[in-house]
């Protein structure tokens, strides 16, 4: 299984009429493989959205792509929205639950960490060691490393009711030990990331 994880940042004032040209050519897509989620950011970089596709491979990922440019309708009528798009490929975690629709939201924070040379296995590790604690606290979406695009970095997205309760999460986990994960001294962290997003009202995870 892998994920392919899409950003796109669109001009100013366009996520609205972005995301409803996406859903109409949405059902047709569907026929080939399923939307993991959709989400567009609250806080952090700003008009962006962000879309997951699971696969059962790159192969079939290749071959979804190219079915799909054959359908009416896909790819959406986006193109004058977007300013800059990215991908990457995501392996999860044994741990990561599937991608499939879920009410868990609607506020989510999605979280990049990249992390030295070597240390993936060890976050890994260390992260599967708290995980029953920590999503007795708040469900955890996905986590995932980097296979294709920027390496070595760690993936992790959360949900929660609302602002309120991610404050309240992040405070009682560190109160009790549970959160973060104590990580050996060879795994650092050179780079820490977060945004908060919302969900599309077509995206399965919400």
């Amino acid at each position: 299984m892998i994920v392919e994880m899409r950003t796109y940042t669109l001009k100013p004032g366009t996520t609205a009429k972005f995301e409803a040209n996406f859903e109409k050519g949405l059902p047709n897509r569907l026929k080939l493989s399923p939307l993991g989620a959709f989400w567009h950011t609250e806080v952090g970089t700003l008009n962006q959205v962000i879309h997951l596709w699971p696969y059962d491979s790159t192969a079939d990922r290749d071959r979804c792509r190219e079915e799909a440019y054959k359908l009416d309708g896909w790819p959406p009528d986006i193109r004058e929205f977007m300013t800059e798009m990215e991908t990457k490929i995501l392996i999860p975690a044994p741990y990561s639950p599937p991608l499939e629709s879920r009410e868990v939201g609607p506020v989510f924070e999605i979280s990049t960490f990249t992390y030295s040379l070597g240390s993936i296995p060890h976050v890994i590790k260390a992260w599967g060691e708290r995980m029953p604690e920590r999503t007795a606290m708040s469900p955890l979406v996905g986590a995932w490393r980097t296979e294709i695009g920027p390496l070595n970095q760690w993936i992790h997205i959360w949900g929660y009711k609302d602002a309120a309760e991610r404050m309240r999460v992040r405070e009682e986990s560190v109160k009790r030990g549970v959160w973060p994960p104590k990580l050996p001294a060879e795994a650092s962290i050179q780079r820490q990331e977060s945004i908060i997003v919302m969900p599309a009202s077509f995206s399965p995870v919400r």
